[in-house]
This record gives structure tokens, sequence and C-alpha cells, in this order.
């Protein structure tokens, strides 16, 4: 496991919760030290390595049913951490997706609400977002509307194109322009942000690196309704298990995924 920086980590505040709960982000968190940012770095080219030719790394998920060193690094405790003071002493780990520019692609990824894709009741879904190397404006960093998450669920539309990550968003006519917050991070911190919470980004103009690691965590008495999306998986975290979604295999090896919502057995 990566080495965290035990002189920054933390839990979070009231304020920094009471921030949450109004802008429906929190921005930068610590996590790991130099060392770590460095392993977490070589660990990325391997695994990026590892993807047969053909596989783009934006198009799979699930990482942390194929690989146990990314399983690990949802584990991480400063990590639960964070996510406990958000949603409570009970939830579980459903998702995991490297979202990647690379110098010389073109990906795009347009305003939309992460619930709006996941058949989850009650959509209380928190997402980490972890950098593997800094992001800003000039390599296409994430950006939020804050306080979005507050209007409910906003009309999305079809958006087709290659260079689209998504295939739905949201026009910029619903939201306030006023509101986008930019989610600049140093390589090693990490953001936190709500399910509903409207955010895209750009594409990278910089030809630097920008990658992050999403790690998905909701609280145990969200259910997905298996009827739309039969892969699904619940990893408990900590607490308690209300028993409502099928729970996966923690993976052994060293493998990646090569498709969307693979199951964990795949993997065994």
């Amino acid at each position: 496991m990566n080495s965290i920086d035990p002189t920054a980590t933390r839990r979070l505040t009231q304020a920094e919760q009471l921030h949450f709960s109004e802008r429906g982000f929190i921005k930068p968190l610590p996590l790991f030290a130099e060392d770590g940012v460095a392993h977490l770095q070589q660990r990325f080219d391997e695994l990026l390595g590892k993807l047969p030719d053909g596989i783009d790394i934006n198009r799979v998920n699930c990482w942390h049913k194929a690989n146990r060193w990314v399983y690990d690094q949802c584990c991480t405790p400063a990590v639960l951490d964070y996510v406990e003071d958000l949603v409570g002493a009970d939830f579980y780990l459903w998702g995991c997706h490297f979202f990647c520019k690379l110098p010389g692609g073109s990906s795009d990824v347009p305003w939309h609400q992460d619930a709006q894709y996941w058949p989850l009741t009650p959509a209380e879904t928190v997402t980490v977002w972890l950098a593997v190397y800094d992001t800003d404006d000039s390599n296409g960093a994430m950006r939020v509307v804050a306080g979005s998450h507050r209007s409910g669920m906003m009309d999305h539309e079809q958006r087709q194109g290659e260079n689209f990550v998504l295939s739905q968003g949201i026009d910029e006519s619903q939201f306030d322009a006023a509101d986008v917050v930019t989610i600049d991070l140093q390589a090693g911190q990490m953001s936190l942000h709500d399910d509903r919470l409207v955010h895209g980004s750009g594409p990278s103009v910089s030809g630097r690196r920008r990658v992050g690691l999403t790690m998905r965590f909701s609280p145990s008495q969200v259910h997905c309704d298996l009827s739309v999306w039969p892969n699904f998986e619940a990893y408990p975290m900590r607490g308690s298990d209300a028993g409502l979604n099928p729970v996966g295999k923690i993976p052994l090896g060293d493998a990646c995924p090569t498709s969307m919502f693979q199951m964990s057995s795949e993997f065994a």
C-alpha cells in the first residue's frame, strides 16, 4: 500500500462537512506522501501497460474487482475516514475507475450528474477522486457546479462522438456559470463529491497527463436495482452490511478489466 502523509491526513472538520452538504464537494484533501505519489504513478504506468491493445482505459471500470493493488488503495484507512465522516459508520465500495487524459488524446467529459447513470436508491453515493498527477485547468481538471446537488436531477441529453467519455450530458443553460469551480489537485491529494453534483471536464491543452482514480462509496442502506444492473456487487468497507446487495469477491492478483461492469468471478 502507498505511504500516506501521517502529518496531514485527518478527519473532516465540521466546516468541511457543512461545505459538502451545502456545496456538494470538498477539495483538496491530503492523502499520499511524496514516496507514495511516486509509487502511485509507477503502478499506473504498469496497469496501463497491462491493457490489451485497442482497449481505452477510460472505457473499462471495476478495477477493484480485478486488481488487488487497486482494491487496497480503496481500503486506505485515511480514505475511509474521510468517507465515514460524510456517509456514517456503515458503508461499502462498489465502483473504481481511472479517468485519464493522456498527451495526444482529446477526451471530453460532458456536464452530468453521476446519479443519472446509477440505478441506486437512495442517491447517496460519495465519490473519491484521487489525483495520480497534478490536475488543473490546463490539463482538463474536473469542474463542478457548486451547490447543484441541491437542485434535483437535471435533464440529460445524448452526446455522440469518440471524444466524449460519457454518452449523456447537461446543457449549460441549466445552471449558472458563475457557480463553476475547478477541482485542482496536486498528485496524491483527493477530493470528494456528491452523486447529484453537476460536473464535467474539458480536454487537456497542456500536454501533461491528467489521471484520476475514482472510488465510489455508498451507505449500507443504498440498494441497487439488479434488473437494471445485474453485475452490481458491493464490497463492505466499514460497519455492518445491510445485506441488500450481492457481495463481490476480493481480488488476489494483478489483473485488469477489459470491459465495463464485469463480475468479480471473472477474475477469481
